[in-house]
């Protein structure tokens, strides 16, 4: 018997009663799941650690130095070397005048607004954050033309927090600026502090911007984009609000490990987390969406619709965010924690991006419906939109001369790839990290006019106390060494007996204070030097301080650069390899974006120099640019690519890959432009890492979304054949 038409479309719209409400749960699960981390994401900035030393394995010289040297005091390692560079005509009187209200300086209380009270609160001294018992002196310059003070400022104050959880450093630095300033200006003088202290203030004022600037601004260019790829009022915000969301889930996961001490958070790694998974995550979605769109002309029912485009995106989401996840967890490898801290933080907000863009904005699609796309509704009339426009006559250009077409694109990359060998990457002082002047930056400048650019901030060397004279000798015979004095059991006072020379267990410390401020590049060369200069008296001296630390960081660096590298390579192969189930199409598409980071890596050096005038780069900079460049950059191939061997196996190789760059030409140049953009945003911080990472990701993505994939790819592809399948049976198509 027949079932009458009003039972069959009750049957009918049972299943899809049963995915409305599944869709309804999953939206539910992720609300409440964003209750619990969005409050966390906002802590994060709480749990960083910026501080270089601390990245160092226990292996490097300059680590097992600073060991050695805790033990020579309590507060031997303890301290933040902070400078006051006070400018103008030094005399007895005003050089007397000094010293007295440095006395009052640890009777003065940090300012800072109270979140309580929404006033400002100064219940915290100055002394508190100061080395008990360490007496303030005022030395005068050679030329007579500056005094400098070294507040012994304790490194306790580097992790501290104010009750509004802005940092004690920042506030700390602000009061003795204002007081300086204020004595200074009734003086005659002009004051500047400086140091390490100083520097790293205005470091954390720099990374504050991660928590609302970047922020809001990352939102902001993504939404604005988004609105112009849809032109729809309404459809922009189910992907931003799935960004979101995974954002925040990232971002409380990453708080938990890193307040636990299972990984190291800096602000580096936490502004990258943020663009990173607002890029990947609208990334993803933006190919979701294309493909349902896409689907929904083929389909009646939206169900069925979401249902066809999932078993069309799943697999190259899947693959390009486990490519970019694997790729950040090689950093595992890296000798520098941070490098390590920033793999996993990286893999946590590359998965978030995954699972929320597979989960929620399928779920948010199919519950508001065919109206959220409004005012261009797709209908159910088994139209393909896609097969015309810009892109099918790219397609049919390249169709017709592939040859003439990768030869041409190959050969401009290969021309920008070879200003790739001038880029300068040997390194950045503390001071060359600032896009900006700020004024520990200009009081390190003038430093250098009236003292010796280490003073206050030594290269410590520990010797056997046998050794003392011909160690202290060979540091003075090194150029670029200033002058060479022993640690003693107390404080120099000027115009007083010289104390004792500290030893213990039969050791002793020299402090060597080079001509260069101690964070340069130029101390950080003097340190090899250094090193051999005292290991030709006794190999098993060691060298620490501030400079050698530098060195050893740029050390480490250039040791993950040669071993990271090749391993993403050779991960990102397997997983194209398995992916495409071609060893000749995964070999070709890691060719493609190898040159496509070569070719960015020569504009750079030719921006960077030429037109933003940047010192120089990070010597960590060509590996992070290599992680981010070719683990996104092979996505936008594993999506163009994927489609293509869809369509092959359909209506053949080269029909295929015209058929793959058309239909996918406009989805995966959005997401370009989407990633390009969110990691320009870097810019906007105030420091040159940044800024120049921002610049490489986003240019070098645009380079593989617009040249690398719309051109190079499918014009090898189609000129190759169906031997780019090999070994699989496709190639034969």
């Amino acid at each position: 018997m027949s079932q009458s038409p009003e039972l069959a479309a009750v049957k009918r719209k049972k299943p899809h009663r049963r995915r409305f409400w599944a869709a309804i749960v999953v939206i539910v699960i992720w609300f409440g799941a964003s209750g619990v981390f969005g409050p966390l994401f906002g802590k994060l900035s709480t749990v960083q650690e910026n501080d270089n030393s601390a990245f160092l394995p226990d292996s490097a010289e300059s680590t097992e130095a600073s060991k050695i040297i805790a033990n020579f005091s309590k507060d031997a390692n303890t301290q933040i070397p902070t400078l006051v560079l006070l400018e103008g005509s030094v005399d007895a009187a005003k050089l007397s005048a000094i010293n007295a209200h440095l006395k009052t300086l640890p009777n003065k209380n940090i300012e800072y607004l109270s979140p309580y009270k929404g006033t400002t609160d100064t219940g915290i001294p100055l002394s508190k954050y100061f080395v008990p018992g360490q007496p303030f002196f005022a030395f005068p310059s050679q030329d007579g033309k500056a005094i400098l003070v070294n507040l012994p400022v304790t490194s306790d104050v580097g992790g501290a927090q104010l009750a509004n959880a802005k940092p004690v450093l920042t506030a700390m630095i602000k009061t003795i600026r204002t007081d300086m300033s204020t004595w200074a200006k009734a003086n005659g003088f002009v004051s500047h502090v400086t140091g390490v202290g100083a520097l790293f203030s205005d470091l954390f004022g720099a990374f504050g911007g991660i928590d609302s600037s970047l922020l809001l601004a990352t939102l902001g260019v993504v939404s604005f984009i988004l609105i112009l790829v849809y032109r729809s009022p309404v459809l922009w915000v189910l992907p931003l609000l799935s960004a979101v969301f995974a954002l925040s889930t990232a971002g409380g996961i990453v708080f938990i490990l890193a307040k636990n001490d299972i990984i190291k958070l800096n602000g580096q790694s936490q502004g990258i987390l943020s663009v990173l998974v607002l890029g990947a995550a609208t990334d993803y979605a933006l190919l979701l969406i294309a493909r349902y769109r896409e689907e929904l002309h083929h389909y009646a029912s939206r169900f069925d619709a979401m249902k066809a485009a999932y078993r069309g995106i799943f697999e190259p989401i899947l693959a390009s965010g486990s490519t970019v996840a694997i790729s950040l967890l090689v950093l595992l490898l890296s000798e520098l924690s941070s490098n390590r801290g920033l793999g996993p933080v990286g893999a946590i907000g590359i998965a978030c991006a995954m699972i929320t863009i597979l989960t929620l904005l399928p779920a948010l699609l199919v519950v508001f419906g065919r109206w959220i796309f409004w005012p261009r509704i797709p209908r159910f009339d088994d139209r393909d939109a896609n097969l015309h426009g810009v892109w099918a006559k790219l397609g049919t250009a390249v169709g017709n001369r592939p040859r003439r077409l990768w030869i041409a694109t190959a050969a401009g990359l290969l021309i920008l790839a070879g200003f790739a060998t001038t880029l300068q990457a040997n390194g950045l002082s503390t001071s060359q990290s600032f896009t900006t002047r700020p004024e520990s930056v200009v009081g390190q400048e003038l430093l250098l006019k009236h003292f010796p650019g280490g003073q206050g901030q030594p290269t410590e060397v520990v010797v056997k106390q046998s050794q003392v004279e011909q160690v202290t000798q060979a540091l003075l015979n090194v150029k670029g060494v200033a002058s060479v004095d022993p640690m003693r059991v107390a404080p120099v006072v000027p115009g007083a007996p010289l104390p004792e020379v500290k030893v213990v267990e039969g050791q002793v410390v020299l402090n060597a204070t080079l001509t260069q401020a101690p964070d340069s590049v130029g101390a950080r060369e003097l340190v090899p030097a250094i090193r051999a200069a005292v290991h030709a008296v006794d190999p098993t001296i060691l060298v620490g301080g501030g400079s050698a630390v530098s060195y050893d960081v740029d050390q480490a660096s250039r040791h993950d650069n040669r071993l990271i590298i090749p391993v993403v390579l050779i991960l990102i192969g397997i997983i194209l390899s398995l992916l495409l189930r071609s060893l000749v199409a995964s070999a070709l598409l890691l060719v493609t974006v190898v040159l496509s980071y070569a070719a960015t890596l020569g504009v750079c050096q030719l921006v960077f120099h030429n037109i933003f005038h940047f010192p120089g780069a990070d010597t960590s900079f060509p590996l992070f640019a290599f992680v981010f460049l070719v683990a996104l950059g092979i996505d936008y191939n594993i999506f163009l690519m994927t489609r293509v061997r869809e369509e092959s196996a359909k209506i053949g190789t080269r029909a295929g890959v015209i058929k793959g760059l058309t239909v996918t030409g406009g989805v995966i140049t959005s997401a370009g432009v989407v990633l390009a953009s969110t990691f320009a945003v870097l810019g906007i911080l105030p420091l040159v890492f940044l800024a120049e990472l921002g610049f490489a990701v986003g240019f070098g993505v645009l380079l593989d979304t617009i040249i690398v994939r719309s051109i190079l790819v499918p014009s090898l592809v189609h000129d190759i054949g169906g031997k780019i399948w090999w070994p699989s049976k496709l190639q034969n198509k």
